[in-house]
């Protein structure tokens, strides 16, 4: 029997990640300094352990003290059965905390024996975790291989991803799993598909229309992982607050969130396997064409209708629920120009829209 995700639920599950139309309120933020929680890491590479086994994993936009991603990994470093895990930190990190912003007070030396300082990069790297395979490490464990001499080796450059000695690391993984700077994600993903290195990034979902992306997403190179939407994340002190998506916990930390975040992978899902499930049936009056393309524009994934086998335009939320063999992505309809594949601006009735996926259904 085929897995089945009912249309009707669909955009009830993606209300608040719809309502956000654009980044543009976000324009004056500095997503770049915006940092992720455990449990969101936690929370998606569950979805993933068994293609994590025995692999290199590079977590490069990541200081060891202080990032979340370094610190799932060293805690269940046992539990994956990883082969190594490197982590590497730009300059400037602030390098005070391991994880939940609780602070930790470490005596910190580099593999000169010269104590870790700020404005300085530096890459950690592991092979090996004292403790049980397929049991998690606990705090204590963590801290003391932190603290040992060597363990984190000052780099040449800043730790920028981009430098040749951050490519070489690149170079030598098997899987890149980090949050990297908003602005700098289609550089990221460049590399990793340039080395034919697996990835899970977390992004916002208008990089899924960048002309670098979305070609890998028409031809299901990439696709989107499981959380797709509201996403909190720990921003720094100096942060402005604002009346939305801001507020300070009981420890005085400040957090921010985005309602269209995204993981991005092309590590395989069970989710691309099942079938939408379609209710609707297509009424003409009900589904306009678009005034420069013979398309139909379908305002929700719920009125996808099961009968229609021409081009339809459908919100980029469709694409958590995306089968290729049920629907062909044919391409985008964004601003006409951005690359190949985006083949029209929409607009309906003289009216412009938000961007969209174009589909067509498979005969089947």
């Amino acid at each position: 029997m085929k897995n089945e995700i009912k249309a009707e639920e669909v955009d009830k599950l993606h209300k608040m990640s719809n309502s956000i139309l654009n980044n543009a309120k976000y324009s004056l933020d500095n997503t770049d300094e915006w940092y992720t929680t455990y449990e969101t890491v936690a929370e998606e590479v569950s979805h993933y352990q068994e293609q994590f086994r025995g692999k290199v994993v590079l977590c490069n936009c990541d200081d060891p003290y202080e990032s979340n991603f370094c610190y799932y990994f060293l805690r269940h470093f046992n539990q994956l059965r990883l082969k190594k895990l490197i982590c590497t930190s730009y300059s400037g990190s602030k390098i005070e905390k391991i994880k939940n912003n609780v602070p930790i007070s470490l005596k910190l030396f580099d593999n000169s024996g010269k104590p870790v300082v700020v404005n300085q990069g530096y890459v950690f790297t592991i092979s090996k975790m004292p403790g049980k395979i397929d049991e998690e490490v606990n705090d204590d464990i963590i801290k003391r291989v932190l603290k040992r001499k060597g363990v984190v080796k000052k780099l040449v450059g800043s730790g920028d991803f981009r430098t040749e000695e951050c490519i070489e690391y690149i170079k030598e993984c098997d899987i890149c799993c980090t949050n990297p700077p908003f602005s700098l994600f289609s550089n990221l993903f460049s590399l990793l598909v340039k080395y034919d290195k697996q990835y899970l990034l977390i992004g916002n979902q208008n990089a899924i229309t960048y002309k670098e992306i979305f070609p890998y997403i028409k031809e299901n190179k990439a696709w989107v992982g499981y959380k797709f939407g509201d996403m909190a994340f720990r921003v720094p002190a100096d942060t402005q607050s604002r009346k939305t998506r801001f507020w300070i916990d009981e420890t005085g930390q400040k957090w921010r969130s985005l309602g269209n975040a995204m993981w991005l992978t092309n590590l395989d899902t069970q989710r691309r396997y099942q079938e939408l499930q379609l209710t609707q049936h297509y009424v003409p009056d009900n589904y306009p064409k678009y005034d420069n393309y013979d398309a139909i524009n379908v305002r929700k994934v719920a009125e996808i209708p099961m009968d229609y086998y021409g081009i339809m335009g459908v919100p980029i939320t469709y694409l958590k629920y995306h089968n290729e063999s049920q629907f062909e992505i044919v391409g985008e309809a964004n601003h006409g120009s951005d690359n190949e594949f985006d083949l029209f601006k929409p607009k309906v009735n003289g009216k412009e829209l938000f961007k969209r996926i174009l589909i067509r259904r498979r005969n089947v």
